[in-house]
């Protein structure tokens, strides 16, 4: 009777195969990563992801990994939000306060890629990952395939967009940040190209939601879009196809209540869009370059802002006649469910559903 189980117990493996087995756990540096979207490398050699779903990728093996992501505010938070294997799981919270790994879990055997991206606007502060634990790992590379740059305000971010952790009305102000589901990401992957976001809530053309400034124009070459760096972004990182430029929402905004408001100036508007176009094209001068117009901008605003675009574009279009002419596109109003009147993740699905056949030609 023992021979015979010994017997069973042989064929049992032999059929089974032998168990799965990997290399021994192994740190991969952050220095090996390659990042995309704006970023910097530290002076220890860890990546700080500063910009809206600035990310990085990588391989490993087996059931779990850990990675070592950290904020130097200590009383404060940030989040990261990944996919395993092509599928969206969630936001993960950074809490200033530990300097612990968090772990990723795969529920199948064998060899798995994870895609980590900062949740949340330069404005929060940037995340910095120092490295991933585990077996087999290897960073992975975007694919090559053309890139989209979308500029722009809150919406763009993806701010406000998700209170499904954190109800809206309360928390910090990114809690509710989710630029992994914002419509430029979501057009980026409906096309399988690539992506960055650069982009600060309340900002404007020539006038944020509630100052003066400082404005796109003068936050866009830093680094991290804040108007007090001195750290300058270096645009020969990356060649996008298309830059999409959705400004203007806030320029309409009747402000805060709280400090003086004067009604919206078009001529102030198109003339200081104007200088923008020109300061993009010294950056890309190849790059197709797309206005895009607010689906939160209504009725006669809605028109002005349509006709100010509209002017900008005939404005380039003349001082570049060799050059691409600016696509327009102008949203359908839509009145939105997320926080503090902002697009939610189901609106900016359909955000992007809106704009795939747009983007699809400007990068064929």
């Amino acid at each position: 009777m023992k021979h015979v189980c010994l017997a069973i117990t042989l064929l049992t493996l032999f059929f089974a195969g032998a168990p799965e087995k990997f290399p021994a756990d192994a740190d991969l540096p952050a220095s090996q990563l390659q990042p995309y979207g704006r970023y910097r490398i530290t002076t220890d050699s860890h990546v700080e992801l500063i910009s809206s779903a600035s990310h990085v990728g990588f391989k490993f093996n087996g059931s779990q990994c850990n990675v070592l992501a950290y904020i130097t505010d200590t009383t404060g938070h940030n989040y990261l939000q990944y996919e395993l294997d092509g599928k969206y799981i969630g936001r993960v919270k950074i809490n200033g306060k530990l300097k612990k790994p968090f772990v990723i879990k795969a529920s199948g055997k064998g060899t798995h890629s994870v895609w980590l991206y900062k949740a949340t606007e330069a404005a929060t502060g940037p995340i910095f990952i120092e490295k991933i634990t585990g077996s087999g790992l290897k960073a992975l590379k975007r694919a090559d395939a053309p890139l989209i740059e979308f500029i722009g305000n809150s919406i763009t971010c993806g701010a406000a967009a998700d209170p499904s952790e954190v109800p809206c009305g309360t928390g910090a102000y990114h809690d509710q940040h989710n630029a992994y589901y914002a419509y430029g990401p979501r057009v980026a992957r409906a096309l399988h190209v690539n992506f960055m976001l650069s982009s600060v809530s309340g900002i404007g053309i020539y006038r944020n939601w509630n100052s003066d400034g400082p404005t796109m124009p003068q936050v866009y070459e830093k680094t991290d879009l804040q108007g007090w760096s001195d750290q300058l972004w270096k645009f020969e990182t990356y060649s996008p196809k298309v830059v999409s430029i959705a400004l203007g929402t806030n320029d309409f905004s009747a402000g805060d209540g709280k400090h003086e408001r004067l009604p919206f100036d078009s001529a102030e508007f198109v003339s200081h869009y104007i200088k923008f176009v020109q300061l993009v094209k010294s950056k890309y001068p190849v790059t197709q370059i797309a206005l895009l117009s607010s689906p939160m901008v209504h009725d006669q605003h809605n028109t002005m802002l349509q006709h100010c675009l509209t002017a900008v574009k005939q404005n380039i279009d003349a001082a570049f006649p060799t050059d691409k002419p600016i696509a327009l596109y102008f949203f359908k109003p839509m009145t939105a469910r997320g926080c503090t009147g902002h697009p939610n993740v189901e609106d900016h699905a359909i955000l992007g559903e809106e704009l795939v056949p747009f983007f699809k030609e400007l990068v064929k």
